[in-house]
């Protein structure tokens, strides 16, 4: 597994029903090129750092600037994507401007592949990282899973949600698909540096012989939901709220369908980088702060994603 993969591969099962995801507003997954800088949801209604209650925590440099800058793949709704007008939308965007109000300065959501960002981020691109990235030991610590060499510094992480991952395929076709192992002999297709591909890289491994698992990765998921449509492949695979959106959305609800349990249960986590200590404070009392008010709690709702909710702000929590 790559340092850019979204959850672990240690599997963990946790069974969710497609009717906890279901989000408001049928709003279009659509795509987006990289670069793209936006203040993401509301994010411009944060308050100033006189008013702000956390503001004095965070680094000076950044209390001056006004302005935390994001990576983020802004192609994976609902977590954070573009709605039809363009504005960045989604779970991520909406705690980013309640953490804003707190601490006193805007979220600016500046789009990237999302197996560049850990490195963007140890480059000083971006001040933080958040873009349903799972919070894992690897991360933590600069690992490459897969090789277990170690790649950078690593990141710490401000654990903001739990969600898993589901595999879909098209609606009333492969119903015969549950588990992983049923992908053997078929074709998968996911994002490149997602858990998906992790899982399916290891159980291509257990495949008996003449029953290869193909697998082709892209780089973000809606364009692999665009080969999934053509009927390009026999499945997809993507964290649960993502598949679950892609159910109810793609195509009226006519598209997709969830096949078999959530498994990876795991944090979400906002990626610091290692030494930024005093920004990573902040956000965790922020969060906290939001956690108590309510505020994080009427986003969860918004999304309908409760399931995912957190009762409070974790630093490092992933395994």
């Amino acid at each position: 597994m790559t340092a850019s993969s979204r959850r672990t591969t240690a599997a963990r099962s946790r069974t969710a029903a497609v009717g906890a995801i279901a989000v408001a507003g049928a709003l279009l997954l659509t795509g987006c090129g990289d670069q793209t800088k936006d203040n993401g949801s509301d994010s411009s209604d944060a308050a100033s750092t006189s008013s702000a209650p956390l503001a004095d925590k965070l680094p000076k440099e950044i209390r001056d600037k006004g302005v935390i800058k994001v990576g983020s793949d802004i192609a994976y709704a609902p977590v954070e994507f573009k709605d039809d007008s363009g504005k960045t939308v989604g779970i991520d965007p909406d705690i980013a401007a309640a953490l804003g109000k707190q601490l006193g300065v805007t979220f600016e959501f500046e789009n990237g592949t999302f197996d560049t960002l850990i490195t963007g981020l140890r480059s000083d691109r971006y001040d933080i990282a958040m873009s349903a990235m799972t919070d894992t030991k690897d991360r933590q610590e600069g690992v490459d899973s897969e090789t277990g060499k170690k790649v950078g510094e690593g990141v710490d992480f401000v654990d903001y949600f739990t969600a898993g991952v589901s595999i879909y395929t098209q609606k009333g076709k492969n119903t015969d698909i549950k588990t992983w192992a049923d992908l053997c002999g078929r074709k998968l297709v996911v994002q490149r540096g997602s858990v998906s591909e992790d899982l399916a890289k290891a159980e291509a491994k257990k495949c008996p012989s003449g029953k290869k698992l193909a697998l082709e990765s892209f780089d973000n998921d809606q364009q692999a939901q665009t080969r999934l449509r053509a009927g390009g492949a026999d499945a997809g695979s993507s964290d649960f709220p993502v598949a679950a959106y892609a159910v109810a959305h793609s195509g009226g609800g006519k598209d997709f369908q969830l096949v078999g349990e959530q498994v990876e249960a795991a944090p979400y986590g906002i990626a610091v980088a290692k030494g930024d200590t005093q920004l990573r404070d902040a956000l965790q009392a922020a969060l906290d702060a939001i956690i108590a008010n309510g505020e994080y709690e009427k986003v969860m709702k918004k999304w309908g994603v409760e399931d995912g909710s957190v009762t409070k702000a974790t630093v490092n929590g992933g395994k």
